[in-house]
Formats: C-alpha cells, structure tokens, sequence
C-alpha cells in the first residue's frame, strides 16, 4: 500500500511562485514513476510532470516546460513541483500520483483521464492563481 500526501497549496497572484510536495510512504518506491497531474472545474485531470525515482528522468506537460520543476528527495520519499510564473489557467487542484509498474511514460500518458492506469493518488491539494 502507498499513501501520498500533498502540500504547499494555496493563493497566490499571477507571477508568483509555490512549491508543492507530496510525501509518500509505504512500499518501496525503486523504480516509481511519480507525477503530479491537475484538474481544473469542468475540465478532465491532465499530466503536469512526472519523475522516474530510479534514474531521475523527468518529463513535463507542455505547458508546463520552462516553468515547473519536479524534483524528488529519495531519502524523505517526497517528490516536489516548483512553479514559477503561475497563470489563471494554472488554477487547479493538484493530485500526486504513484505508479509502480515500471510502464514506459508513453504508456503512461496514453491510458488518459481520469486515472492514466495509476492506482496510487493523494487527495489533492487547490492551487489558486488570481489574475
């Protein structure tokens, strides 16, 4: 069983910056892919960025390049996303998720909303972006 608990949600004005973690305990995580992914009202759950613990690829949603990083702690078991330059349209409520399967990322991807195959997800946490 995993368990995943995100933080450092919260409101914050158009440019600014949070950094969200998610704190993951339970079975071992060698070889977990973990991801945050987000879902906006009225709008299905969309991959933001994603971390390989083993090897520390990352890969990152298009709209989020060149203004999230997602890092891991593999000592604390905590994955983070920084923001940078947050928008309006970042506004969502920001899910982690874990996925032991060792599936390729574009398998991943490719099973889609709600839950892209992933068994393992926090509650949530609500990001607010005021323009």
């Amino acid at each position: 069983q995993v368990q995943l608990v995100e933080s450092g949600g919260g409101l914050v004005q158009a440019g600014g910056s949070l950094r969200l973690s998610c704190a993951a305990s339970g079975r071992t995580f060698v070889g977990y892919l973990m991801g945050w992914f987000r879902q906006a009202p009225g709008k299905e759950r969309e991959f933001v960025a994603a971390i390989r613990w083993s090897n520390h690829n990352t890969y990152y949603a298009d709209s989020a390049k060149r203004r999230f990083t997602i890092s891991g702690d593999n000592n604390k078991k905590t994955v983070f996303l920084q923001m940078n330059g947050l928008k309006p349209e970042d506004t969502a409520v920001y899910y982690c998720a874990a996925d032991p399967s060792a599936r390729p990322w574009g398998q991943v991807i490719g099973q889609g909303p709600p839950n892209y195959g992933i068994n393992y997800w926090g509650k949530g946490i609500l990001v607010t972006v005021s323009s």
